[in-house]
């Protein structure tokens, strides 16, 4: 899709995702990007922001289905695409994003349980062929990114779920990243200057075929 290059971050709570994009973001004005968008998933449009505030904080009493979860992300997800992926790597611009499809495959898949019949043809008519050129999935354990996430303050729904159901989503993330040729793993529990090395490492590492990708 036209000259721009799709960079993801992905991971549970508190692995430093948002630390991380600002990393990648960093790195890549260093090496020449001239225009860069960032964005984050659930959101980054007027209505992709309702959507994730309704995902995040439904109406009091109403238990939010699987199912639909699932039909919320991608909706989200595609309304973003339109509106500020796409139009953006047709200009040239390169795109690096907190959160993509892996989240909903992690999340509604590994620690929901909803199957791949049910995710895979929502997906295909969300997103087709559409895929990253780079993910970066920063991988710790669950209990050690729910305490990093405690501490920040109030959780929100999904943040309150067991350690059960994330330790499941993790598991899924390491398959994902295991499976996809364009993903790299980093180890979200060194200290924050040791993943900064291993960001930077992985993006050189990267930077010839990125290259390639938007010649």
């Amino acid at each position: 899709m036209g000259k721009g290059c799709f960079i993801v971050i992905e991971g549970l709570e508190g692995a430093g995702k948002s630390t991380a994009v600002a990393t990648v973001c960093d790195w890549l004005q260093q090496h020449g990007v001239s225009e860069l968008v960032r964005v984050r998933e659930p959101g980054g449009t007027p209505l992709a922001e309702a959507i994730r505030a309704l995902f995040k904080r439904p109406p009091e009493g109403e238990r939010v289905a699987p199912a639909t979860e699932l039909l919320l992300m991608y909706a989200a997800r595609r309304q973003l695409l339109e509106q500020v992926i796409w139009p953006a790597l047709e200009r040239g611009a390169w795109v690096v994003a907190d959160r993509h499809d892996w989240s909903t495959l992690a999340y509604q898949g590994g620690g929901r349980g909803l199957a791949d019949e049910l995710i895979l043809p929502v997906r295909q008519a969300a997103l087709g062929e559409f895929r990253p050129d780079l993910t970066l999935y920063l991988d710790l354990p669950a209990d050690l990114g729910l305490a990093r996430a405690q501490g920040r303050g109030q959780l929100d729904r999904i943040e309150q779920e067991a350690l059960t159901f994330f330790e499941r989503v993790r598991s899924r993330y390491q398959q994902l990243a295991v499976d996809c040729p364009q993903a790299l793993t980093i180890d979200a529990s060194q200290p924050l200057a040791s993943v900064t090395t291993a960001l930077q490492q992985a993006l050189a590492g990267s930077w010839p075929r990125l290259q390639d990708a938007v010649a």
